[in-house]
């Protein structure tokens, strides 16, 4: 990132307002516009982000039916499973739509004009009742092919119940999509091993006709993702727990320290169920037979840090690009990635990918990821951070309301004090 927005800074520096250097050779004349503007970094940044566009579809379908196919127990699908469920989607809800109002009184991108005539125009949003019924395919390959997420999204639901419910004929599709998600998981690992070098030609050729102003905003986009993740984790978790459990959420907040710390080094939900899982039970009192359940559920479909970046990311990425949202713009930016949230993979850097899924939702240019993904990864490590402890404060309530939820190991300090002693990076390892 700082290695694009320098050679970006240097070449406006030689190139003000759009002009072209053009170095005499022997034999011609040589366009340094010409060949890195509008030639390297043009090909290497939009081929990046083609590929983010690329994972979209696959990544949400397939991960989408795994995490269904974990509710196969039938009685788990019922009250537990609706338990559960409701509430990581109620709280990945409030996490979007406290961000958006957060960034919309801040506006981190105002006073940036990065809009062109012809290429992001917004268009003409359809009626909430139109959303609703256009969420349901009447072909389903057509929605593949067109890349409509809502659709997409609703299928794969369908598709992985059935699988669920489907017995052994369901047990064997399943192990299929388990391989595919393995794959797809290893594509995104190689994308996200060449983002630096789809960064730092976006940025550089971003910078070259921007001003270096645009870090003021850069920075505001920053700390309102950033505050919006503490609130979150700070305020809204403890008082939905207080509210329903009556537990003290200090306590909670407490015992969470480590699992906290280990998500925050890790950026990964799918890497920290160990621990989590061990604080629910060990730490908090929670049967195994819910928190088994709960936890890695979480991981799979609770993404409300993911979110919290999504919203604000909508909101300044339309202010740069001066395009204006409707209200029924923002309800189907809250819609999507809530619903987006179920098929957001628990690994680092999938946000990225479901953000571009978010923009091109409502109409955004994919392009404007370019001005975010350098500070997005202290950033991932902090809402990963959020999301786990969203997990167990839902584990919690669900073993409460259950009777399944061991109230004097919740109030023991010392309970699980062997957690304390974990090799995490052997765990890590793991």
């Amino acid at each position: 990132m700082v290695a694009g927005i320098f050679v970006g800074a240097l070449l406006q520096a030689l190139m003000p307002n759009g002009s072209d250097f053009v170095i005499p050779l022997y034999l011609f004349d040589f366009s340094v516009r010409g060949f890195f503007v509008d030639g390297v970094f043009e090909v290497i940044g939009q081929i990046f982000v083609a590929s983010l566009r690329m994972l979209v579809v696959p990544l949400v379908f397939v991960s989408l039916i795994c995490g269904t196919c974990s509710l196969k127990d039938t009685s788990k699908l019922g009250r537990i499973g609706g338990k559960a469920i409701g509430l990581y989607l109620m709280t990945t809800a409030i996490a979007i739509s406290f961000a958006m109002s957060l960034a919309l009184f801040v506006s981190p991108g105002e006073g940036v004009n990065m809009a062109t005539e012809t290429t992001f125009a917004s268009k003409e949003a359809p009626t909430l009742t139109q959303v609703l019924i256009n969420m349901f395919p009447s072909n389903p390959f057509a929605s593949f092919a067109q890349g409509n997420m809502l659709q997409v999204i609703v299928f794969a639901l369908l598709f992985g119940i059935a699988i669920a419910l489907s017995g052994e004929a369901g047990e064997r599709v399943a192990k299929i999509f388990t391989d595919m998600n393995e794959v797809i998981m290893r594509l995104v690992g190689i994308l996200m091993n060449l983002a630096p070098y789809g960064v730092f030609c976006l940025l550089a050729g971003l910078f070259t006709d921007l001003s270096l102003s645009t870090f003021e905003n850069l920075l505001k986009y920053f700390l309102v993702v950033f505050f919006a993740l503490l609130v979150h984790g700070l305020v809204t978790y403890p008082v939905i727990l207080k509210a329903i459990t009556g537990l003290n959420p200090l306590v909670f907040l407490k015992k969470m320290r480590n699992t906290i710390a280990f998500a925050f080094s890790t950026s990964s939900s799918n890497a920290t169920i160990p621990v989590t899982l061990e604080t629910a039970t060990k730490k908090m009192g929670v049967k195994n037979s819910i928190a088994s359940f709960t936890v890695p559920l979480g991981a799979t479909i609770n993404m409300d840090g993911t979110a919290i970046m999504q919203g604000v990311a909508t909101v300044f990425i339309a202010q740069v690009f001066n395009v204006d949202l409707s209200i029924t713009d923002f309800l189907m930016v809250i819609l999507t990635a809530t619903l987006a949230s179920i098929g957001t993979a628990g690994v680092p850097g999938v946000g990225l990918i479901m953000l571009a899924m978010v923009l091109e939702q409502v109409g955004l240019p994919v392009e404007g990821i370019g001005l975010i993904i350098g500070v997005d990864r202290l950033l991932d490590m902090t809402r990963t951070a959020v999301n786990v402890t969203g997990d167990s404060m839902v584990t919690i309530i669900v073993g409460k309301t259950e009777g399944e939820f061991d109230r004097e190991i919740y109030q023991d300090d010392k309970a699980g004090s062997r957690i304390e002693e974990i090799d995490f990076h052997h765990l890590k390892e793991q």
